[in-house]
């Protein structure tokens, strides 16, 4: 399976991006040199040297995995084992202190990719010259838009009492429970989940749990935990016991935005009283080590401005990291995908492409291994097209036999008020079939049809 349009031809990109008529380069913008090779060094600058000859020893495909990862063609982050989830933290109450007055843990704002207000050129612009078709705003936001939505006429208790009935007596009335939980945001079932326990003394959660089970059980509470403490939540269950989920920790930490990885780290020192920086250098090492305590830091460079010029320069020096040298500058890889914006390091891709005849997502392939080649991938996804790391993420989730049901509750849970709706419409361009066939094929009972009913089906 390749990446739609990947290489960047053709490749679903930023709304508006690049400005229409407008090539990357722009036209006549960089003049090289001709040099053996096809080599095209900065004129004068610390990069002009000798083009290399032959080839470079590397990494020729990828290590191989149990589950058949990595998929044909694709390179992207592989699956953590399937098995269900052990009891969540804190009991039956979690992300509700005693007082009940609320979340201990922020709660993200709509998340959004990019920057409003006008775009401004840099002024040190190739050539001195402003494109003809002037950046819009629009073509450096990711556009957005999840397919669960605050329900209007939003009544707390009444949804409270339905539930409550659902659970009352002999049996359980899941259709009842998915229609409420389904048709509401996740700050609307925060508000349930409180009034809940005012209007019966009792604890939702733990009421659920009596009820569900399996998988059913599993989705239905990470429903109700508040965002961010899910994130966290799932980062330290993937580093908690014997062994370490490191694609869990890649998903979350390579994806999220600078607000939403500062949040993660305060809730999961305030929930589970540990430090996130210390567990992750005690359950990684080496590069994959330093690109996740970078991402940790939650620091990257937002501006949506696009320097081309500095595009330019670092696929120029990621080129001399990677594939101008013997060995590999590694350092200078995690410097440039830990700290660009996502919409710069879509452009130094692009600007790579011409300088090295190559995509650097396949040089990362070839440089490097494992899980830091892994999280380098899932940073330049992202970049390019972030809904379709996820379709991606979900395909293989299903794929084969048997289900990752933890990693399609995850996305499925944590995209659905954001990005979900781009993400079915590239799972159904990758991959030709509709999300909701899948789920439908791969999941069955009411555990299918709550799925189905988040996705919008």
């Amino acid at each position: 399976m390749s990446y739609p349009g990947y290489p960047p031809s053709g490749y679903p990109s930023f709304p508006g991006y690049p400005p229409t008529g407008q090539e990357y380069p722009p036209a006549n913008q960089y003049s090289y040199p001709a040099v053996p090779g096809g080599f095209p060094p900065l004129g004068g600058s610390e990069y002009n040297v000798a083009p290399p000859t032959g080839e470079f020893p590397g990494f020729a495909g990828y290590p191989s995995a149990p589950g058949g990862y990595p998929p044909t063609s694709s390179g992207y982050p592989g699956l953590p084992q399937p098995g269900g989830m052990p009891t969540y933290p804190g009991g039956a109450g979690f992300g509700v202190p005693p007082s009940g007055s609320g979340f201990g843990c922020p709660q993200p704002q709509t998340q959004t990719y990019g920057g409003g207000g006008p775009v401004q050129m840099p002024a040190g612009y190739p050539g001195g010259r402003t494109p003809s078709t002037p950046l819009q705003p629009a073509a450096l936001t990711q556009s957005t838009q999840g397919t669960i939505q605050p329900a209007p006429n939003f009544d707390a208790g009444r949804d409270a009492e339905i539930l409550r009935k659902a659970m009352k007596g002999f049996g359980t009335d899941e259709q009842a429970i998915i229609d409420v939980v389904s048709n509401r945001s996740n700050e609307q079932r925060q508000q349930i989940k409180s009034t809940f326990k005012t209007m019966y003394g009792k604890d939702l959660i733990k009421d659920l749990k009596s009820e569900l089970s399996g998988n059913m059980e599993e989705l239905i509470l990470a429903l109700f935990m508040p965002r961010t403490y899910y994130d966290a939540w799932s980062l330290r269950h993937a580093m908690k016991g014997a062994g370490t989920q490191e694609n869990v920790l890649i998903e979350i930490l390579c994806t999220r935005t600078n607000r939403e990885i500062q949040e993660i780290v305060q809730c999961y020192k305030s929930e589970f009283g540990r430090d996130i920086e210390h567990d992750v250098r005690a359950d990684t090492s080496g590069h994959f080590e330093r690109l996740l305590v970078s991402m940790c830091q939650g620091n990257r460079d937002e501006n949506p401005t696009v320097d081309y010029q500095k595009a330019q320069q670092d696929a120029q020096r990621l080129y001399q990291a990677g594939e101008g040298k013997l060995g590999t500058d590694e350092s200078c890889f995690n410097m440039i995908l830990a700290s660009r914006s996502f919409p710069q390091l879509k452009a130094t891709v692009e600007a790579y492409s011409q300088i090295a005849n190559r995509d650097l997502l396949s040089t990362i392939g070839r440089e490097f291994s494992g899980n830091v080649e892994r999280g380098l991938k899932t940073i330049l996804q992202c970049a390019l097209n972030r809904p379709a790391f996820f379709a991606e993420r979900l395909y293989h989730a299903m794929k084969g036999a048997g289900t990752d049901d933890s990693t399609l509750v995850r996305i499925i849970v944590t995209r659905s008020e954001i990005d979900l709706v781009q993400i079915k419409q590239l799972f159904t361009q990758m991959y030709h079939k509709t999300l909701a066939t899948m789920i439908s094929s791969d999941t069955g009972g009411d555990y299918r049809s709550l799925l189905l009913a988040i996705v919008g089906q």
